[in-house]
């Protein structure tokens, strides 16, 4: 029977790359001359600090723009409330990995009302459908497509 799985991942050696471009890019830029400011990447979010909110931002539109020349969908940072603390402004993106449990049942459920012959199955982060017809799975993949999840999906490890 076919599969296929959705899945939510983000391609950390591209961000990594985007981050280090965005923070190349902030350095060459006259509105930043002489301001402390900086990107910091973790495992699963990004640390932007400046000296204020303003340059946050700034610098928000600086790694959005680096992202989405990676090919890296903007859907996958989840941000965070900026930070005031004395001389500094503190933003905290998370990087998105991995579908949650509620959006999986979210998505569970509006595949369930296609009334399709398909199978959805949650596997941890990532959810398995499974249909006896190919057309079905490559309808749910438009319907999936088309909805707005809060993160970016990808199909993968499509078996015929």
């Amino acid at each position: 029977m076919p599969t296929f799985d959705v899945v939510s991942e983000v391609d950390m050696h591209e961000m990594t790359n985007a981050v280090d471009q965005a923070q190349r890019e902030m350095t060459n830029r006259f509105d930043f001359k002489g301001v402390d400011a900086s990107y910091e990447l973790t495992d699963s979010e990004i640390i932007l600090t400046a000296e204020v909110d303003f340059q946050t931002q700034q610098m928000l539109e600086i790694l959005r723009n680096k992202m989405a020349s990676r090919k890296l969908d903007l859907a996958a940072l989840k941000l965070g409330e900026v930070e005031l603390s004395g001389q500094r402004a503190i933003l905290k993106a998370t990087i998105q990995q991995g579908i949650e449990s509620e959006t999986a049942r979210k998505i569970v459920k509006k595949v369930k009302d296609l009334k399709m012959k398909v199978q959805v199955a949650i596997q941890g982060e990532k959810l398995r459908v499974t249909g006896k017809k190919r057309d079905d799975l490559q309808s749910v993949m438009a319907v999936l497509r088309e909805g707005d999840w809060g993160l970016p999906l990808q199909f993968n490890n499509f078996r015929d």
